[in-house]
């Protein structure tokens, strides 16, 4: 049987030096699983959602809760309120009733339908509405204003000059 020595200690020990490795390491400038646009739905997380795309608008289309068709049909209404979650973090929450006020943490459910949007969406402008019993919410496509303005003040738009 052969029997290994034992090495010193000074090779065991092992640096965890908290410090040393601070500057090393590098700090996260935003959060992974944040998103700067979200849309979110009042419906659950497993929905039927259709999407549909078009270059200028983004339409989200979905069977309606009951409240909504209530809400819909005493003439209430359905609206896309932006919420501004953080700094530079954008959610599109769609409720149903007239007030915009503030949104409760109560009401800021963690099970409900959420897409991305992309960059070019203008969740400000984002609009809901129920029509037959369907819950459509469409958001615009576009450059904000001040990456639509070129040269002249003109918004996006082509100038012909012969």
């Amino acid at each position: 049987m052969r029997v290994h020595p034992v090495p010193p200690r000074k090779r065991n020990i092992v640096g965890f030096g908290y410090a040393d490795d601070a500057g090393n390491q590098k700090k996260l400038r935003r959060l992974p699983h944040i998103f700067s646009k979200v849309l979110e739905l009042p419906l659950s997380f497993d929905a039927h959602v259709s999407v549909s795309e078009s270059p200028a608008w983004l339409r989200f289309a979905a069977s309606a809760d009951d409240s909504f068709l209530l809400l819909s049909s005493a003439g209430v209404g359905v609206h896309a309120h932006a919420v501004e979650i953080h700094p530079g973090v954008m959610k599109v929450v769609v409720r149903g009733g007239g007030g915009g006020g503030d949104f409760d943490e109560e009401e800021m459910e963690l099970d409900r339908w959420r897409f991305r949007l992309p960059d070019g969406t203008r969740p400000m402008l984002a609009t809901a509405e129920c029509i037959d019993g369907e819950l459509v919410v469409t958001v615009p496509k576009g450059f904000d204003d001040e990456d639509a303005v070129v040269e002249g003040g003109l918004f996006g738009q082509m100038l012909l000059v012969q």
